[in-house]
This record gives structure tokens, sequence and C-alpha cells, in this order.
């Protein structure tokens, strides 16, 4: 009896120590574990951050022991070449590309007119008589085939510098301000310091100047507005003639039609259409006061006195079909069509008078 209960208590002893010493293992493995995954997490972590990625440490070499760098560099492409146009620095901004800042040099051909020349450069026709005066004076009739003009860039004037001028003396003559005249690129002038030599060019944009047209003299007789006397080989002062009625008819074959310059305050008449050797007619009726050559661009010239205050002029004929103190009928054929005097080319200078002024042709004709 008292062998088995030893026996027992034998075998009991190491069944005890067993499971004690598995008791005291398992939680260091547990927080073994746990500590391996703490720090995997934080090399994640960390690698994450620095932009390393965990295949790349595998795949760096480091086990194999050779001198190779851990990882290449990565490859610089090629720069792309691009194909370009260089652009030049642009002093004045407001002005587009190709735009014209200095005066350029034209020689008048046959068919031109001061208008026509002034179109095409898309300037005003006083612009181009302004910087014109040593050619053209006053008077866009001077027009001849031949002569060359200035053209300037814009519209205004074209001044040349005298000795003793000053910005703000010519700027005041001309309309314009001092500013304007410093700023324009093609004056090429320090706007600290403008010097301005005598004879040079200098452009005015947006001047202008009060225009004083040439004219033929007529002298007011006591029985109209305009009578009686032009100064030249084809005048006469007749003392009567016939009556006008005051309305004109157009004097070319061509009614209402234009060639050249029409009527403005440099050009105090219209140029009226007509082909060479064409007959030019009597606006209205009354009695011829000139009738020949005369200076002043016109060639060849008619006038009528219409015994009413109203007088027509009819230049650049190529002949005559009356004699001065002759009367003449609305409708007659006082001449030829030509192209004499300074003149482009064919056309009738015609024009009308009242008292000691001059009227708008086309206000008047029918």
């Amino acid at each position: 009896m008292k062998f088995s209960i030893f026996h027992r208590n034998n075998k009991s002893e190491p069944i005890q120590k067993t499971e004690k010493s598995a008791s005291s293992w398992a939680p260091k493995v547990a927080w073994g574990i746990a500590g391996l995954m703490v720090v995997i997490m934080v090399v994640v972590i960390v690698l994450t951050f620095t932009g390393v990625s965990i295949s790349s440490l595998f795949n760096s070499g480091l086990s194999t022991g050779s001198n190779e760098p851990i990882s290449s560099l990565p490859s610089i492409a090629t720069p792309q070449v691009f194909d370009s146009i260089s652009r030049q620095a642009k002093l004045n901004t407001n002005l587009p590309q190709g735009y014209r800042t200095s005066p350029v040099s034209y020689s008048v051909e046959k068919g031109d007119s001061l208008f026509s020349i002034a179109k095409q450069y898309n300037i005003k026709p006083e612009t181009l008589l302004w910087a014109n005066q040593q050619s053209l004076g006053e008077d866009s009739g001077m027009l001849s085939i031949g002569i060359n003009l200035n053209v300037p860039p814009v519209d205004g004037v074209l001044y040349q510098w005298q000795d003793g001028d000053t910005l703000e003396n010519v700027a005041a003559k001309f309309h314009a301000k001092v500013q304007d005249i410093l700023l324009w690129p093609g004056n090429n002038l320090d706007m600290t310091n403008p010097v301005i030599q005598p004879d040079q060019f200098i452009m005015i944009p947006g001047g202008y100047r009060e225009i004083q047209p040439w004219v033929i003299p007529v002298a007011a007789g006591t029985k109209s507005g305009v009578n009686v006397k032009i100064s030249g080989p084809g005048s006469c002062s007749p003392t009567g003639g016939s009556f006008g009625s005051g309305s004109f008819i157009w004097p070319t074959q061509h009614q209402g039609q234009i060639t050249g310059n029409d009527y403005s305050s440099y050009h105090l008449g219209i140029d009226a259409m007509c082909y060479a050797g064409e007959p030019i007619y009597a606006s209205d009726s009354g009695v011829v006061i000139y009738s020949g050559p005369i200076s002043g661009g016109y060639g060849n010239l008619v006038a009528i006195d219409h015994r009413n205050g109203y007088l027509s002029l009819y230049g650049h004929l190529s002949g005559f079909n009356v004699i001065c103190g002759q009367n003449v009928t609305r409708g007659q054929t006082i001449g030829f069509c030509g192209s004499v005097g300074n003149s482009t080319g064919p056309h009738l200078h015609f024009e009308i008078r009242l008292g000691t002024g001059f009227v708008n042709p086309h206000s008047v004709l029918q």
C-alpha cells in the first residue's frame, strides 16, 4: 500500500515540472515575435518616407560582396531641341511691326494726283501738300510728272527745322504737343536733351497748318461780283454779255466722274474726267473774259463771267473754241480736253467762284 502511493508521487513531480517549464518560455516567444514585428514596421515606415522600396534592398546585391554600386544612377535623356524664331526687343510697343516711321521719296507719274498718291500711302492729301512746300507751294495743281515728293509716314506736318526754332514754338505753330514730337520714333530725339539741327526734317504727328491756296487773281468789277480781269495774254474786258441762270451743267461728257483731285480746302475745284481731245462745255451762259495760256499750272484756260456774281474756269485745255469777249450759251463747246500745264494726264480742272470766294462745284452742278 505504501509502495503504490510512493510510486504515484514519484511520477507526478516530473509532470508538474514540465508544465511549469512550458509556461515559462511561452511568453518570451510571444514578446519576441511582437518585438520583431515592431522592428519590421518601423523599418517599413522609414523606408517609405525615404523613398526606398523593400524590394530594392533584396536586389541591391549587398549579399554578393561585389564592388559594384548599390544602385545605378538614372539615365538622363537628351534634351529635346525646338525650332524657334529669334526676336529683338522693340522699344516702341505702340507701333505695329513694319510701321513706317520715316518719310520716303515718290516720283510723280502720269495719271497721278495728290489724292491718289495720298491714298496709296494711307495719309491725307493735306499731309502730302504740307510736306512739299518747295515744289508745290500751296497749290496741288502744281503737281507735274517727274517731280519728287516727300511722303510722310503719318498724318501731320513734315517740317524742316529753321535756325532759332524751339520745340515749344514749332508745336504751337502747328497746333501740336511737344511730347508728341519728342516721342515720335523717326525723329530720334533724346528726351532729356533734344538737339535739332537747322534743315533737319522733323515729323509733327497730328499737326496741321492753315492753307492759303494759290489762285488766279480776279479783280472784282462793278457789274458783277467777279468781273473783269485775269492777268495774262488771253485776258480782255468786255462791257456786256449774256447772263447765266445760276445753275450749272457738268462740263464734260462723263457726268459726275472725277479723275484725280476733288474739291477741298487746298484744291478749290474738281478734276472732271475727260479724254484728250473731247469737247469741253460752258457750264452756264455768259461772256468769255479769258481764253489763252496762263501761268500757275493751269496751262490753257477759258474763264466765263456769268454776269450774276458767278465765274467759271476751265483749265489744262488742249485747244480753244472761243475767243475772249465772246458770248456763250450753256452747253456750248468752248475748248478741248488736254493735259497742258501742271498735269499728269488729260482731265479738266473746273472751278466756280462767287463774288471773291470759291464754291464747291458739286453744290451747284446739276
